[in-house]
């Protein structure tokens, strides 16, 4: 009898180490597929904070998703004075390419789109509510990090051309009120 509950012992000890081992197998995979997933995310949005990518994958945004968001101030900002200049294309293009979008993919068939013709008008507004939502449930660290992100962005394309010899502002006033509303979408409350 001693030894028959020797080797239920074992069996049982065995049944549970088999388990447990199942369980950290998937918490390890778990792990991997939510680093995989920030890793996507860093590299379409540029955010490099640990905290804040943690974060939007336990918000469930998708490296697609915040692809297609970190473009919308880009674009606004170009088509702000009604047209798209050379320098304005040529610096949204090199600034897709670091959010690692290439050519054929789906988020730059559409950035190609928006370079060629302007968005639709309520895309801006559609921006800021969904911003606004998400910094909702972002700490206020979490939300300086995307808006320094995204709003950095946006300003390297208005500052790119304009100005008078150094002398006048190189962010013309469409482009200035466009940024002022990206902004708006980062406020506390």
């Amino acid at each position: 009898m001693d030894e028959l509950m020797k080797q239920q012992g074992r069996l049982l000890e065995d049944d549970f180490f088999s388990r447990k081992d199942a369980l950290l197998l998937e918490k390890l995979r778990e792990l991997q597929r939510m680093e995989k997933t920030q890793k996507a995310l860093s590299e379409v949005s540029g955010i490099t904070n640990e905290e804040v990518l943690k974060h939007l994958v336990e918000l469930d945004v998708h490296a697609d998703l915040l692809a297609t968001l970190a473009l919308v101030p880009l674009v606004e900002v170009a088509w702000a004075d009604g047209e798209i200049q050379e320098q304005e294309r040529l610096v949204i293009l090199a600034e897709s390419t670091r959010m690692g979008m290439s050519a054929g993919s789906v988020d730059y068939v559409l950035l190609e789109t928006w370079l060629k013709t302007p968005p639709p008008s309520h895309m801006l507004n559609a921006w800021v509510v969904y911003m606004r939502g998400l910094c909702e449930v972002l700490t206020p660290e979490e939300r300086d990090s995307i808006k320094d992100t995204f709003l950095s962005r946006a300003r390297k394309v208005a500052e790119c051309v304009g100005g008078f010899l150094g002398l006048t502002s190189k962010i013309s006033g469409s482009e200035k009120e466009v940024l002022t509303k990206l902004e708006s979408a980062f406020k506390a409350g």
